[in-house]
């Protein structure tokens, strides 16, 4: 993980931004030990910054940290990662009866924003840009919802499945129908459809259960180990 060498301002900031980067772009998977000595060695920085900037992504869920064996990139199971898209399913469904009546034109502005920076994204097939847009998206109508622990679980929440965000985009299929998806939502959203716009929500999330539940345990752990290049289509 050969990066450049860091300057002594903000390295707790700046080492936490670039292992978060790296986990949620999945060029640090799943289940790898990051060894405290040569990853300081590597970044230029003692260990106590370093030590600090694991603290943080452990507090977000990317990272455990247990005795003797140091800070592991947070790995999970077929079953857990099932059980976070239910819980999804449950804020996000939630998050647009809420949002509905409450959104302004400017926050649906911003949704469309967030659709049109997923078509750009998917011309290049730049599966990290389309991702930012998707969770812009998301983020927009969550917080439209007006209810301010709904969006801070829905954060955490998102944080945590991020390592995981290719596998959820080789469960749904490509790009283009993802982005067909998300403008059915906006177009319910800008019709003060809230009946409609929560099924259209509920069966964004649940297309990736169906295909994920049909997987082996063997088979899940290959996607998530899969190289942060190998072919993703269409995220959540």
């Amino acid at each position: 993980m050969a990066v450049e060498r860091f300057d002594n301002q903000t390295l707790r900031e700046r080492v936490y931004h670039h292992l978060r980067d790296e986990i949620l772009t999945g060029r640090v998977v799943p289940g790898t030990l990051l060894q405290e000595v040569p990853l300081a060695e590597s970044l230029g920085v003692s260990r106590g910054p370093l030590r600090e900037a694991l603290s943080d992504l452990a507090a977000e869920g990317l990272v455990t940290i247990t005795p003797r064996r140091g800070a592991v990139v947070t790995q999970l199971t077929k079953g857990e990662f099932l059980e976070a898209y239910q819980v999804r399913e449950v804020l996000e469904t939630l998050g647009a009866r809420l949002a509905v009546p409450a959104i302004t034109d400017g926050e649906l502005a911003r949704m469309d924003g967030a659709i049109a920076r997923m078509g750009e994204a998917a011309e290049r097939r730049d599966v990290d840009l389309f991702f930012d847009a998707n969770n812009a998206f998301h983020g927009v109508l969550m917080a439209a919802s007006r209810n301010r622990k709904l969006v801070e679980i829905h954060e955490r929440l998102i944080t945590q499945m991020g390592p995981y965000r290719r596998p959820s985009a080789r469960l749904r299929g490509n790009l283009e129908g993802s982005i067909a998806e998300h403008r059915a939502i906006l177009e319910a959203v800008r019709a003060r459809d809230a009946e409609r716009a929560t099924a259209l929500v509920l069966q964004h999330v649940q297309l990736p259960q169906r295909r994920l539940e049909q997987l082996s345990d063997a088979e899940f752990e290959r996607e998530t180990i899969a190289p942060a290049d190998g072919g993703a289509a269409r995220p959540d």
